[in-house]
């Protein structure tokens, strides 16, 4: 969102046949290691559309490193969904789900020219608290 004009703009392509493996946006009001707002991916089944506001609980957190430093990725499950209810930890996920994020995350920008990321792996809810608070108190100030 460019709020000077009031408008949804393109942030950045991806330079590989990659697809994001869900919804990805970020978390408001918080400013992550990388002085970018927090990540986060947002698990629904169809993909929503730029702009879009989507009450979700965090799940977990994956660890990542890129040319910016430290970029947390947070995990979560949109809220109001009947079909994510169960789900209250990354061990509620399909092991093959968290292995493709992973993926994601260590080649998307292999061919970028100058970019770089690997991941470290995954923590859980807590862990995921923890960052977004971290998050919130970084940009408060």
């Amino acid at each position: 969102m460019d709020k000077e004009r009031g408008v949804i703009r393109l942030d950045r392509r991806l330079f590989s046949a990659t697809v994001y493996p869900a919804d990805y946006g970020y978390l408001p009001e918080t400013l992550g290691e990388d002085g970018d707002p927090l990540d986060a991916l947002v698990l629904v089944e169809d993909a929503t559309f730029p702009g879009c506001w989507v009450t979700a609980r965090p799940v977990g957190v994956l660890w990542m490193q890129d040319e910016a430093g430290p970029d947390a990725k947070i995990i979560t499950v949109p809220e109001p969904d009947s079909r994510w209810q169960g789900v209250e930890a990354l061990s509620d996920l399909p092991s093959q789900l968290l292995e493709e994020i992973q993926h994601f995350f260590d080649v998307y920008k292999m061919i970028e020219p100058g970019k770089q990321s690997t991941t470290t792996g995954y923590d859980g809810v807590e862990e995921a608290w923890a960052e977004i608070e971290a998050s919130r108190a970084r940009y408060s100030g």
